[in-house]
């Protein structure tokens, strides 16, 4: 495997590519949808110390007739948001023809779970400095999933995050089977930071705070959580987003002392 040349502790890494320390909450609207409700979103969030926020411009969906993004506007929007806020955005690629405009807008580029196993667009990727999150495939192994980070790590880009998200099962009781596992064995044999997304995991909002906790104590190095102002309407993944006030309930649960939540801001 690809090791000490590229790779720090993961504190310094977390560091050098979110310039946020470690553990890391990421959190934000699985798709951005206009400028105010970005800026609702975002002003709350910041108020509680999130410095990076997730929004989708591009949404890669099931069926075609399901909300796909704004795109380019979302792009704009975001870049916006980002220089107002002065905060690290975190988008979805899905495409490697989008790497220069959206370099231009956001701060991360998200590799989706159904754009892991794109060989393609991790090498050019890889091509670049830029900071990637590269979320597990749903039927990923583990071996898989490192595999697909080394494509990026082998073209020099040393920037990465990797983030557990759930795996699909039989099982519907969660919308997928987050894998703490996974979590264990990526600290224990990679030097690669990992986050865990407890939204797209779950698909439930009622489970977050002790699968938030249980993720932690696995070691993650943070976790990515949706928030909406308003989840009753979004666009897409309704059911999963926070509320504000939610997540101010959750934020403050989990860190119930201040010395608990210093390291996430």
């Amino acid at each position: 495997m690809l090791r000490d040349k590229y790779y720090m502790n993961n504190k310094q890494m977390i560091r050098e590519i979110l310039g946020i320390n470690s553990p890391i909450m990421i959190a934000g609207p699985c798709a951005v949808e206009n400028f105010d409700m970005m800026e609702k979103i975002t002003d709350t969030l910041v108020r509680k110390g999130i410095r990076a926020i997730r929004a989708g411009a591009f949404k890669p969906r099931t069926s075609p007739e399901d909300f796909q993004g704004l795109g380019i506007e979302g792009l704009k929007i975001l870049n916006q948001i980002r220089k107002k806020y002065n905060v690290k955005i975190v988008s979805e690629i899905v495409d490697a023809k989008y790497i220069d405009i959206m370099y231009e807008n956001i701060d991360v580029f998200q590799v989706g779970t159904r754009n892991m196993y794109n060989y393609e667009l991790l090498k050019e990727l890889g091509k670049t400095n830029i900071p990637v999150i590269l979320k597990r495939g749903m039927c990923a192994k583990i071996d898989e999933f490192i595999s697909a980070a080394n494509y990026i790590l082998q073209g020099g880009n040393k920037n990465i995050i990797l983030c557990e998200r759930g795996i699909r099962s039989f099982d519907q009781s969660t919308r997928n089977v987050l894998d703490l596992s996974c979590i264990a064995i990526i600290k224990s044999e990679t030097k690669f930071p990992i986050i865990a997304d407890i939204s797209h995991s779950l698909g439930r909002k009622d489970i977050y705070l002790p699968v938030a906790k249980a993720v932690l104590a696995a070691g993650a190095d943070g976790i990515m959580v949706e928030v909406h102002n308003n989840p009753e309407k979004a666009l897409s993944d309704s059911k999963q987003q926070l509320s504000l006030k939610e997540f101010e309930k959750f934020y403050n649960e989990l860190f119930s002392s201040a010395n608990d939540a210093d390291g996430y801001l």
